[in-house]
Protein backbone atom coordinates (compact mmCIF):
# COMPACT_ATOMS: atom_id res chain seq x y z
CA UNK A 1 0.00 0.00 0.00
CA UNK A 2 2.88 2.41 0.73
CA UNK A 3 5.54 1.25 -1.72
CA UNK A 4 8.14 3.27 -3.61
CA UNK A 5 5.68 4.12 -6.39
CA UNK A 6 3.28 5.46 -3.77
CA UNK A 7 5.97 7.70 -2.26
CA UNK A 8 6.84 9.04 -5.71
CA UNK A 9 3.19 9.97 -6.20
CA UNK A 10 3.25 11.81 -2.87
CA UNK A 11 6.26 13.85 -3.93
CA UNK A 12 4.61 14.71 -7.24
CA UNK A 13 1.37 15.78 -5.54
CA UNK A 14 3.36 17.88 -3.10
CA UNK A 15 5.17 19.68 -5.93
CA UNK A 16 1.88 20.27 -7.75
CA UNK A 17 0.32 21.70 -4.60
CA UNK A 18 3.13 24.18 -4.03
CA UNK A 19 3.95 25.20 -7.60
CA UNK A 20 0.72 25.03 -9.57
CA UNK A 21 -2.12 25.48 -7.12
CA UNK A 22 -0.72 27.50 -4.21
CA UNK A 23 -3.19 28.00 -1.39
CA UNK A 24 -6.01 25.89 -2.82
CA UNK A 25 -5.66 22.82 -0.61
CA UNK A 26 -3.42 23.01 2.42
CA UNK A 27 -0.46 25.05 1.20
CA UNK A 28 -0.13 28.71 2.20
CA UNK A 29 -3.12 28.58 4.54
CA UNK A 30 -1.25 30.06 7.47
CA UNK A 31 -3.61 30.90 10.29
CA UNK A 32 -3.85 34.57 11.31
CA UNK A 33 -3.89 36.02 14.78
CA UNK A 34 -3.55 39.51 16.17
CA UNK A 35 -0.08 40.29 17.41
CA UNK A 36 3.10 42.10 16.51
CA UNK A 37 3.31 41.25 12.81
CA UNK A 38 3.67 43.69 9.92
CA UNK A 39 0.24 43.42 8.25
CA UNK A 40 -2.24 46.01 9.54
CA UNK A 41 -5.49 44.58 10.94
CA UNK A 42 -7.51 47.38 12.60
CA UNK A 43 -7.54 50.01 15.34
CA UNK A 44 -8.60 50.01 18.98
CA UNK A 45 -8.84 52.86 21.48
CA UNK A 46 -5.70 53.81 23.38
CA UNK A 47 -5.50 52.59 26.98
CA UNK A 48 -3.10 53.84 29.62
CA UNK A 49 0.15 51.89 29.43
CA UNK A 50 -0.09 51.00 25.71
CA UNK A 51 3.14 51.20 23.73
CA UNK A 52 3.14 54.63 22.06
CA UNK A 53 5.06 53.20 19.12
CA UNK A 54 1.77 51.67 17.96
CA UNK A 55 -0.20 54.91 18.27
CA UNK A 56 -1.50 55.97 14.85
CA UNK A 57 0.03 59.47 14.77
CA UNK A 58 -1.51 60.28 11.37
CA UNK A 59 -5.00 59.73 12.74
CA UNK A 60 -4.10 61.66 15.88
CA UNK A 61 -2.78 64.61 13.85
CA UNK A 62 -5.86 64.78 11.63
CA UNK A 63 -8.66 63.98 14.04
CA UNK A 64 -7.19 64.08 17.54
CA UNK A 65 -8.24 60.44 18.07
CA UNK A 66 -5.94 58.28 20.16
CA UNK A 67 -6.02 54.94 18.33
CA UNK A 68 -3.63 52.01 18.62
CA UNK A 69 -2.78 50.11 15.43
CA UNK A 70 -3.20 46.35 15.60
CA UNK A 71 -1.39 43.94 13.31
CA UNK A 72 -1.78 40.41 12.10
CA UNK A 73 0.93 37.84 12.57
CA UNK A 74 1.18 34.40 11.09
CA UNK A 75 1.20 31.24 13.13
CA UNK A 76 1.83 27.70 12.00
CA UNK A 77 -1.22 25.96 10.61
CA UNK A 78 -2.13 22.86 12.57
CA UNK A 79 -3.77 20.19 10.42
CA UNK A 80 -5.64 17.34 12.10
CA UNK A 81 -6.43 14.32 9.94
CA UNK A 82 -9.34 12.49 11.57
CA UNK A 83 -9.37 9.01 10.06
CA UNK A 84 -12.40 6.75 10.45
CA UNK A 85 -11.22 3.26 11.45
CA UNK A 86 -14.66 1.79 12.17
CA UNK A 87 -15.57 -1.64 10.81
CA UNK A 88 -17.69 -0.23 7.97
CA UNK A 89 -14.48 1.15 6.48
CA UNK A 90 -13.17 -2.41 6.00
CA UNK A 91 -15.71 -3.09 3.24
CA UNK A 92 -15.33 -2.60 -0.48
CA UNK A 93 -12.96 -3.44 -3.30
CA UNK A 94 -10.61 -1.66 -3.15
CA UNK A 95 -10.90 -1.61 0.60
CA UNK A 96 -12.20 1.76 1.85
CA UNK A 97 -9.86 1.78 4.83
CA UNK A 98 -6.77 1.21 2.68
CA UNK A 99 -7.95 3.98 0.35
CA UNK A 100 -8.58 6.34 3.28
CA UNK A 101 -5.13 5.63 4.69
CA UNK A 102 -3.56 6.49 1.34
CA UNK A 103 -5.51 9.75 1.21
CA UNK A 104 -4.42 10.52 4.78
CA UNK A 105 -0.77 9.87 3.93
CA UNK A 106 -0.99 12.06 0.82
CA UNK A 107 -2.56 15.01 2.64
CA UNK A 108 -0.06 14.65 5.49
CA UNK A 109 2.87 14.68 3.06
CA UNK A 110 1.61 17.77 1.24
CA UNK A 111 1.13 19.58 4.55
CA UNK A 112 4.49 18.48 5.98
CA UNK A 113 6.29 19.57 2.81
CA UNK A 114 4.73 23.00 3.33
CA UNK A 115 6.02 23.02 6.94
CA UNK A 116 2.56 22.82 8.48
CA UNK A 117 2.06 20.83 11.67
CA UNK A 118 0.22 17.53 11.23
CA UNK A 119 -1.51 15.19 13.65
CA UNK A 120 -3.41 12.00 12.73
CA UNK A 121 -6.33 10.82 14.87
CA UNK A 122 -7.93 7.41 14.33
CA UNK A 123 -11.52 7.13 15.58
CA UNK A 124 -14.48 4.75 15.52
CA UNK A 125 -16.91 4.68 18.45
CA UNK A 126 -14.40 6.94 20.23
CA UNK A 127 -10.86 8.18 19.73
CA UNK A 128 -8.71 5.10 19.23
CA UNK A 129 -5.12 6.04 18.39
CA UNK A 130 -3.27 9.33 17.90
CA UNK A 131 -0.08 10.06 16.02
CA UNK A 132 1.34 13.14 17.75
CA UNK A 133 1.90 16.44 16.00
CA UNK A 134 4.91 16.57 13.68
CA UNK A 135 6.45 19.12 11.34
CA UNK A 136 8.65 18.53 8.31
CA UNK A 137 8.43 15.75 5.73
CA UNK A 138 11.36 13.87 7.26
CA UNK A 139 8.74 12.37 9.60
CA UNK A 140 6.56 10.91 6.83
CA UNK A 141 7.95 7.37 7.14
CA UNK A 142 7.08 7.22 10.84
CA UNK A 143 3.59 8.44 10.03
CA UNK A 144 3.23 5.82 7.29
CA UNK A 145 4.30 3.09 9.73
CA UNK A 146 1.59 4.33 12.08
CA UNK A 147 -1.02 4.19 9.31
CA UNK A 148 0.09 0.68 8.35
CA UNK A 149 -0.34 -0.47 11.95
CA UNK A 150 -3.95 0.69 12.17
CA UNK A 151 -6.84 -1.77 11.97
CA UNK A 152 -10.58 -1.28 11.80
CA UNK A 153 -12.15 -1.58 15.26
CA UNK A 154 -15.34 -1.10 17.26
CA UNK A 155 -18.89 -2.34 16.91
CA UNK A 156 -20.32 0.97 15.67
CA UNK A 157 -19.34 4.42 14.43
CA UNK A 158 -19.91 7.39 16.72
CA UNK A 159 -18.44 10.47 15.08
CA UNK A 160 -20.15 12.88 17.49
CA UNK A 161 -18.57 11.26 20.54
CA UNK A 162 -15.20 10.98 18.79
CA UNK A 163 -15.13 14.63 17.73
CA UNK A 164 -16.29 15.73 21.18
CA UNK A 165 -13.30 13.90 22.67
CA UNK A 166 -11.02 15.42 20.03
CA UNK A 167 -11.93 19.06 20.76
CA UNK A 168 -11.43 18.51 24.51
CA UNK A 169 -7.74 17.76 23.98
CA UNK A 170 -5.21 20.45 24.86
CA UNK A 171 -4.21 21.54 21.36
CA UNK A 172 -4.21 24.43 18.91
CA UNK A 173 -7.19 25.00 16.66
CA UNK A 174 -6.69 24.55 12.94
CA UNK A 175 -7.85 22.60 9.91
CA UNK A 176 -9.70 19.37 10.81
CA UNK A 177 -9.91 17.01 7.84
CA UNK A 178 -12.53 14.30 8.48
CA UNK A 179 -11.94 11.22 6.27
CA UNK A 180 -14.83 8.78 6.61
CA UNK A 181 -17.71 7.00 4.90
CA UNK A 182 -19.96 8.82 7.41
CA UNK A 183 -21.88 5.57 7.98
CA UNK A 184 -22.79 6.55 11.51
CA UNK A 185 -26.32 5.52 12.63
CA UNK A 186 -26.82 8.92 14.27
CA UNK A 187 -25.63 10.87 11.23
CA UNK A 188 -27.71 8.77 8.86
CA UNK A 189 -30.76 10.06 10.76
CA UNK A 190 -29.75 13.65 11.54
CA UNK A 191 -27.08 14.43 8.94
CA UNK A 192 -23.47 15.57 9.54
CA UNK A 193 -24.41 18.77 11.37
CA UNK A 194 -24.47 17.28 14.88
CA UNK A 195 -20.86 16.10 14.59
CA UNK A 196 -19.21 18.72 12.39
CA UNK A 197 -20.78 21.68 14.18
CA UNK A 198 -18.71 20.69 17.22
CA UNK A 199 -15.57 21.45 15.22
CA UNK A 200 -16.90 24.75 13.91
CA UNK A 201 -18.02 25.98 17.33
CA UNK A 202 -14.57 25.22 18.76
CA UNK A 203 -12.85 27.29 16.04
CA UNK A 204 -11.66 24.40 13.88
CA UNK A 205 -12.16 24.56 10.13
CA UNK A 206 -13.65 21.24 8.97
CA UNK A 207 -12.67 19.75 5.62
CA UNK A 208 -15.03 16.92 4.67
CA UNK A 209 -13.94 13.84 2.71
CA UNK A 210 -16.61 11.17 2.21
CA UNK A 211 -15.39 7.85 0.79
CA UNK A 212 -17.62 5.06 -0.48
CA UNK A 213 -17.40 1.86 -2.48
CA UNK A 214 -19.03 1.84 -5.96
CA UNK A 215 -21.39 -0.96 -4.90
CA UNK A 216 -22.62 1.17 -2.01
CA UNK A 217 -23.81 3.72 -4.57
CA UNK A 218 -24.92 1.24 -7.24
CA UNK A 219 -25.84 -2.11 -5.67
CA UNK A 220 -26.08 -4.84 -8.28
CA UNK A 221 -27.79 -7.73 -6.53
CA UNK A 222 -31.44 -8.83 -6.57
CA UNK A 223 -33.60 -11.53 -5.10
CA UNK A 224 -33.50 -13.12 -1.66
CA UNK A 225 -30.32 -12.15 0.20
CA UNK A 226 -28.97 -12.08 3.71
CA UNK A 227 -27.47 -8.72 4.67
CA UNK A 228 -24.61 -8.65 7.16
CA UNK A 229 -23.79 -5.55 9.23
CA UNK A 230 -19.99 -5.60 9.58
CA UNK A 231 -20.11 -3.33 12.64
CA UNK A 232 -22.86 -4.81 14.79
CA UNK A 233 -22.43 -8.30 13.27
CA UNK A 234 -26.19 -8.46 12.82
CA UNK A 235 -27.94 -10.25 9.95
CA UNK A 236 -31.14 -9.43 8.10
CA UNK A 237 -32.98 -11.42 5.45
CA UNK A 238 -34.32 -9.28 2.63
CA UNK A 239 -35.82 -9.53 -0.82
CA UNK A 240 -34.20 -7.03 -3.17
CA UNK A 241 -36.33 -5.91 -6.10
CA UNK A 242 -35.74 -3.21 -8.70
CA UNK A 243 -38.02 -0.92 -6.71
CA UNK A 244 -35.99 -1.60 -3.54
CA UNK A 245 -32.77 -0.66 -5.38
CA UNK A 246 -34.35 2.53 -6.74
CA UNK A 247 -35.48 3.60 -3.29
CA UNK A 248 -32.07 2.73 -1.83
CA UNK A 249 -30.25 4.77 -4.49
CA UNK A 250 -32.48 7.76 -3.84
CA UNK A 251 -31.75 7.50 -0.13
CA UNK A 252 -28.01 7.09 -0.70
CA UNK A 253 -27.85 10.07 -3.06
CA UNK A 254 -29.85 12.11 -0.55
CA UNK A 255 -27.31 11.12 2.11
CA UNK A 256 -24.40 12.33 -0.05
CA UNK A 257 -26.23 15.52 -1.04
CA UNK A 258 -26.88 16.29 2.62
CA UNK A 259 -23.13 16.16 3.29
CA UNK A 260 -22.44 18.39 0.28
CA UNK A 261 -25.18 20.82 1.31
CA UNK A 262 -23.73 21.10 4.80
CA UNK A 263 -20.39 22.05 3.29
CA UNK A 264 -21.91 24.62 0.92
CA UNK A 265 -24.14 26.18 3.58
CA UNK A 266 -21.18 26.65 5.92
CA UNK A 267 -18.54 27.61 3.35
CA UNK A 268 -16.54 24.42 3.88
CA UNK A 269 -14.53 22.31 1.46
CA UNK A 270 -16.19 18.98 0.76
CA UNK A 271 -15.03 16.03 -1.36
CA UNK A 272 -17.25 13.05 -2.18
CA UNK A 273 -15.28 10.20 -3.75
CA UNK A 274 -15.74 6.61 -4.80
CA UNK A 275 -12.81 4.25 -4.25
CA UNK A 276 -13.01 3.54 -8.00
CA UNK A 277 -11.15 6.87 -8.40
CA UNK A 278 -7.40 6.34 -7.77
CA UNK A 279 -6.33 8.15 -4.61
CA UNK A 280 -3.91 10.47 -6.45
CA UNK A 281 -6.63 11.49 -8.91
CA UNK A 282 -8.89 12.24 -5.97
CA UNK A 283 -6.20 14.44 -4.40
CA UNK A 284 -5.78 16.14 -7.78
CA UNK A 285 -9.48 16.94 -7.79
CA UNK A 286 -9.08 18.44 -4.34
CA UNK A 287 -6.16 20.53 -5.55
CA UNK A 288 -8.23 21.87 -8.43
CA UNK A 289 -11.37 22.27 -6.31
CA UNK A 290 -13.33 19.76 -8.42
CA UNK A 291 -15.57 18.19 -5.76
Amino acid sequence: MFDTAFLKKLEYLSLVSRRIFPGQLLANRRARQLGSGIEFADHRNYSFGDDLRYLDWNVYARFGSELIRRFEEEKDLHIYLLLDCSKSMSAGNPNKFDYARQVTAALAYIALADLDRVCVIAFADKLRQIFPTIRGKQHILNLIRFLESLETVGNTTDMTTSISEFVQRNQHDGLAVVISDFFDPKLLQSGPKSALDILRYRNYEPYIIQIHDPLEAEPGFYGDVQLHDVETQGFRDATISEDTVRRYKRRFNSFLNEIKRYGIDNGLNCMISSTAVPFDEMIWQMLTNQS
